[in-house]
């Protein structure tokens, strides 16, 4: 191979396939529906979602955590030695 087809195969055409796809992506064409950003107002319903919707009802209370410590109790565990 001389300089010349070392340049293109190593050079030009990577730099071509980047260009490609860079300018591809910064198209407004493909960017696709409005993006949200903060402190716009949201203009949608709200979507709340559940693994068991037969579970979700009046009849069900509020959670109760069994595994709550007192008032006070340090909940720390682990650390960087990994003892769980």
């Amino acid at each position: 191979m001389n300089v010349v087809e070392t340049i293109l195969v190593y050079a030009v055409i990577p730099g071509a396939i980047y260009f490609v796809v860079g300018a591809a992506t910064l198209r407004k064409k493909f960017s696709g529906t409005p993006r949200y950003r903060p402190g716009q107002p949201w203009e949608y319903p709200a979507m709340w979602w559940t693994a068991n919707p037969d579970g979700v009802g009046a009849a069900h209370g509020p959670a109760v955590d069994v595994n709550a410590a007192p008032a006070g109790a340090s909940t720390a565990a682990g650390g960087a030695r990994g003892k769980w």
